[in-house]
């Protein structure tokens, strides 16, 4: 199986436990993952990234696979406020 059979078959689970792996070098339970680990859950994360994910994150893969940074005028306009209900301290 290539890399993008196995992604495209992955589950949204099996993403976050790899994505966990390779940002934290662990596994969600604690145990220690090893270099060769590490890069292999990169990799499958970034793919999964491209295939499935329509991320708002600053620095994402793109479906064609290339990274995606988006620059602050642009994160500011997604994370704008004036099309989104959100609770409100300052109301109290």
């Amino acid at each position: 199986m290539d890399l993008l059979q196995l992604v495209d078959n992955m589950s949204e689970e099996m993403y976050l436990r790899l994505k966990c792996a390779a940002e934290t070098g662990k596994w969600p339970e604690g145990t220690v993952v090893d270099q060769a680990q590490k890069e292999s859950a990169l990799q499958i994360t970034m793919a999964y990234q491209s295939r499935h994910l329509n991320s708002d994150e600053m620095l994402t893969i793109g479906p064609d696979g290339q990274m995606v940074m988006k620059s602050k005028r642009e994160l500011k306009q997604d994370f704008s406020i004036k099309d989104k209900n959100i609770a409100r301290f300052s109301d109290l």
